[in-house]
């Protein structure tokens, strides 16, 4: 009950911080549209989508971290954390170097034939290409760091640094209005410079926190950990490498074919997708530390309990907010940028139906982490995710829709859920039969009777704002009733009525 009321209080600070924050990222993303316009929005999504996926693996980066981390407070040995975070210093630090060398290497083969850039703005690219490549080894320097942030549990710290980071890219934003030079390029450059800045931000606190971030990193070098950790940093690196090159060359193929323009729909669609996913990226946040700590005490039922609960609620989260946005879309995006590039609709839909698949199965892949023993599945899951970028050229030299790549990512999903299954319950001792009925089938069941219900409005009112309302609040109030219901166990709906009894429960007083 203890842990269970820690994840809820860590997840109700960061959908505090999202509701912040999502309101200010949306009118952002609609002010830097309107004042960049479409070809140059594009161009950034498209150079500067580098930064957003070494974003993604920055992510990556800090669970591994933090599995260790967590894993050494599960099990009380406190004295391996200094020495867990210089080392993991020390591999970052590698990390950021090797991806320069990539980056750059990329860089000169992209500039040089690949890209289908307009010849006046090829220089403006490339600058821009560098203020990400620099970004993005900031971003890889601070990930112990937050690291550490997110394995002590404090997500507060987290939130208002997430907030602060909303606040500035709107000021960079309003900033550019008003620029009288390239905009898209001084766009570019305070971006880099706002990665600089977190990163001083969270140095500076963790030193000042935490004991463990005292660095030092010859006098805590520990073979036996800098062989533990990098065998395992490299199987993630693997990983984590190859869904960087297959989602930022999703850009690459559409841009290829279609140009910026298309790019700008794709970008729309990504941010979109950030947004919406945020309620359920917080869950794991604060749930990921527990599924560590849990199999470093050695409680590996807790850890099960902990990851298949989490795939429940991840996938519920995320569905409250797609089903309304998959059924209005095109309205949504009317209201929200005016402009609206042409696929933007299509390009949106199928990523959000994509990435709710995946949060079903994004605390599995926590549980596999946390056991440790990625090396088979890495290797299995970053072959089959360097498949969909071939077979998107292939159909779009065969004259195939932009679409068709959104399609093709959405079939790799489903073949990868299912590898994921398979090594969780290969090495984490998953119940097959529990996970399939429990939790695959409570949630298909959920999200079938949420959308047919929520689509009622949509098929017999004509006027938009009344039909978007009743969307919403139609879809809402069956959202409620069916996930209670149907989405949980009674045993969970009994955990639930008491987790949150005991959370508006008045404190005895002692007299």
């Amino acid at each position: 009950m203890q842990a269970s009321k820690r994840v809820v209080k860590n997840t109700s600070i960061l959908y505090a911080r999202m509701l912040l924050t999502v309101f200010i990222s949306l009118y952002t993303t609609r002010l830097t549209l309107a004042n960049l316009g479409a070809d140059n929005f594009g161009l950034f999504g498209l150079v500067g989508g580098v930064i957003a996926m070494l974003g993604f693996l920055s992510t990556t980066m800090s669970s591994a971290t933090q599995r260790f981390i967590s894993i050494a407070q599960g099990a009380g040995e406190f004295d391996k954390l200094r020495r867990i975070f210089n080392i993991s210093l020390v591999l970052h630090w590698v990390t950021a170097f090797l991806v320069l060398l990539i980056l750059e290497i990329a860089g000169y083969f992209f500039f040089n034939g690949t890209l289908n850039i307009s010849e006046g703005r090829i220089e403006v690219a490339k600058l821009i290409y560098q203020f990400m490549v620099m970004s993005a080894l900031f971003t890889i320097i601070s990930v112990p760091y937050e690291a550490v942030i997110t394995s002590h549990e404090n997500m507060l710290v987290y939130a208002i640094l997430g907030f602060i980071e909303s606040l500035l890219k709107l000021g960079i934003a309003y900033f550019i209005v008003y620029s009288t030079y390239d905009r898209l390029l001084t766009y570019g450059f305070l971006m880099a410079l706002l990665s600089v800045f977190l990163l001083f931000i969270k140095q500076v606190y963790c030193r000042c926190k935490y004991q463990e971030c005292s660095v030092d990193v010859f006098q805590n070098f520990d073979k036996k950990i800098f062989r533990q950790m990098t065998s395992f940093a490299s199987w993630s690196f693997l990983g984590s490498t190859t869904s960087l090159v297959a989602n930022y060359g999703q850009g690459v193929v559409l841009n290829m074919f279609f140009g910026t323009t298309v790019n700008a729909a794709q970008n729309i669609a990504n941010q979109l997708n950030g947004q919406l996913g945020a309620f359920s990226v917080n869950m794991l946040k604060a749930l990921t530390p527990l599924i560590n700590k849990s199999e470093g005490s050695g409680n590996r039922e807790l850890m099960l309990k902990a990851t298949m609960m989490g795939s429940k609620v991840s996938f519920f989260l995320v569905m409250a907010f797609h089903i309304p946005v998959l059924i209005e879309m095109p309205l949504i995006l009317k209201l929200w940028l005016a402009d609206v590039p042409d696929f933007t609709v299509i390009f949106c839909r199928l990523l959000l139906i994509r990435i709710l698949i995946e949060h079903l199965f994004h605390p599995v892949v926590s549980a596999i982490v946390a056991v440790g023993n990625i090396k088979s599945y890495q290797i299995a899951s970053s072959l089959l995710l360097l498949l969909p970028l071939p077979v998107s050229y292939f159909l779009y030299t065969a004259q195939q829709p932009a679409y068709a790549i959104y399609v093709v990512f959405i079939i790799y999903t489903i073949i990868s859920s299912a590898i994921i299954v398979f090594y969780a319950i290969k090495h984490c001792d998953l119940s097959p039969s529990a996970f399939m009925l429990n939790v695959i089938l409570r949630c298909s069941l959920t999200f079938i009777l949420v959308f047919g219900a929520s689509f009622v409005p949509h098929y017999f009112i004509d006027l938009d704002p009344i039909r978007l309302t009743s969307t919403i609040l139609t879809s809402a109030t069956a959202y409620l009733l069916v996930v209670f219901f149907i989405g949980f166990s009674r045993e969970e709906r009994s955990h639930i009525k008491k987790l949150v009894s005991s959370m508006f429960k008045k404190p005895s007083v002692i007299k």
